[in-house]
């Protein structure tokens, strides 16, 4: 561990699928805080039929946040930069970005994994990338991208927490715990795969030098102190740049006997692990092998997360109806438990729409009461979330031969009592919940680490955490038989599958 005791100031641009947000923390090996100094809207833009980013609105949030870290501060010892995964920036040879980056939800890749998976084998595919398969997998976007004419110009491809930073220093580079989310990386060489770029109908030229988190990628440039400023020299370290890679080092552990839930928009579910795990059965079950900081693999699987809620909210916000989430949580809490359960992870939830439209016509699809009210639907939800959690947290253990004795619930769901209590009851095992911050608390510790003032691994970092950082613990309550009878009910066919 290290003995120094100074502390930096680091500034932390988490950017997720709703919201991006600046903190700064203050971190040393004793101490660890975090002050938001920016947070401001992603709202997605479609034109001409296609769902995009708003990359330049996010890129100016970042600044207007480091422009506020410097004047509360006066200066900065470094910047990192986290978002989601697998959408990217195209650059032409001059270095200009080719249009807004196409969001994943959008519908150009509708049937494209279905026809790459054919043509290439789910084995093979899974065997280079240890992916689980999903539709909007960059591999996928590509292949779906391969006749456009910005595709053909391009010179760079660039994740979009790479692009921020190309931006902010000049430089490009591929951070690797988020290129393991793109379908492209060969997971066991860590390297970029010949193969799976050609599949995608791409060049691995056009991909980037590919770093560890912890890399002093460069310095601001000359025009953002400008912009924001700062003093120079500010230095931009590469951090676990998928959020998701950031917050599972934000998960305050305390053996490695853990599972994590990372709960925003999207829930990560699984486990941390020493290696990938790429059996048939691991396949099948369509678990996902992520890189992680300090050469770990995050063994997981995408569950729907809180986009049902969110959007649900903003379906019933347009409407005019009443969408106080606290007020519905609270009615959701009296509801009876699995009135109506969901398979969240139906490929019907994922674009945007009539959520609770939906959530009904599953209901009656499987031949279920459809819920009545907002407090029945956001009950729906959560009961059905936390049977998700409970399955995925169990396949986890079994494919990976490691057992799990807590679960660890971090982000904005840990603010979320009636779910963090539901998760505990139905996993059978006690939730610790917090921090919500837990990207960017993990975004600061390893800049910290890189600055040399934080503990030295995983471990001595996540006793920081255990430390400084509010957690409430959950015990598991009420009977494992109802949520195995609520979870039989989810696995009947749909008159939709059987027609």
């Amino acid at each position: 561990m290290t003995t120094v005791s100074r502390t930096v100031d680091v500034a932390a641009a988490d950017l997720g699928a709703s919201s991006g947000r600046v903190m700064v923390g203050h971190v040393g090996a004793d101490r660890l805080d975090l002050t938001e100094v920016n947070r401001f809207v992603n709202r997605p833009v479609r034109v001409a039929g296609t769902l995009h980013w708003d990359i330049l609105g996010l890129y100016a949030g970042v600044l207007d946040g480091l422009r506020a870290a410097g004047r509360q501060l006066g200066r900065l010892d470094g910047v990192g930069v986290d978002a989601w995964a697998v959408d990217y920036g195209l650059l032409d040879a001059a270095g200009n970005l080719l249009g807004n980056p196409v969001h994943y939800r959008d519908s150009r890749t509708d049937r494209v994994m279905d026809r790459l998976v054919a043509e290439a084998g789910a084995e093979k595919l899974y065997e280079l990338s240890g992916l689980q398969f999903l539709p909007f997998n960059t591999i996928y976007q590509l292949a779906a991208a391969r006749d456009d004419t910005q595709l053909a110009a391009a010179h760079r491809l660039l994740l979009l927490p790479d692009l921020i930073g190309y931006w902010l220093t000049g430089e490009q580079v591929a951070e690797i715990t988020n290129a393991s989310t793109t379908g492209l990386l060969d997971v066991r060489a860590r390297t970029w795969s010949l193969d799976l770029a050609r599949l995608a109908g791409t060049s691995a030229a056009l991909l980037p030098p590919l770093v560890e988190p912890g890399a002093r990628v460069g310095e601001l440039q000359k025009e953002v102190l400008e912009a924001t400023g700062l003093p120079g020299p500010v230095p931009l370290f590469t951090v676990g740049s998928h959020d998701t890679a950031s917050a599972v080092v934000g998960v305050p552990a305390a053996t490695e006997r853990f599972a994590y839930i990372s709960c925003g928009t999207w829930s990560l579910v699984g486990l941390e692990l020493d290696a990938p795990v790429l059996t048939a059965q691991s396949r099948e079950a369509n678990f996902t092998n992520e890189l992680g900081v300090d050469g770990t693999v995050r063994y997981l699987r995408n569950v729907m997360g809180l986009w049902l809620l969110q959007e649900s909210l903003r379906v019933w916000n347009v409407a005019g109806l009443p969408a106080d989430l606290e007020t519905l949580l609270h009615a959701a809490s009296h509801v009876p438990a699995f009135s109506t359960v969901a398979p969240v992870d139906d490929p019907v939830f994922l674009p945007p729409g009539d959520m609770p439209g939906r959530i009904a016509d599953i209901a009656r699809h499987t031949g279920q009461a459809p819920p009545q009210s907002q407090a029945e639907t956001v009950r729906c939800i959560l009961d059905s979330l936390a049977l998700a959690y409970r399955a995925t947290v169990r396949d986890a253990q079994r494919l990976s031969g490691q057992d799990v004795d807590v679960v660890h619930l971090v982000g904005g769901g840990a603010r979320n009592e009636l779910l963090c209590q539901l998760t505990a009851d139905a996993c059978g095992l006690p939730v610790e919940a917090g921090p919500v911050e837990a990207a960017a608390l993990g975004n600061v510790l390893v800049q910290g680490r890189a600055l040399g003032v934080t503990p030295d691994d995983l471990a001595g970092m996540r006793a920081l955490l255990r430390s400084t950082q509010a957690i409430r613990r959950y015990e598991p309550s009420g009977r494992a038989a109802d949520w195995a009878a609520a979870e039989a009910r989810l696995q009947r066919p749909t008159d939709r599958e059987t027609a």
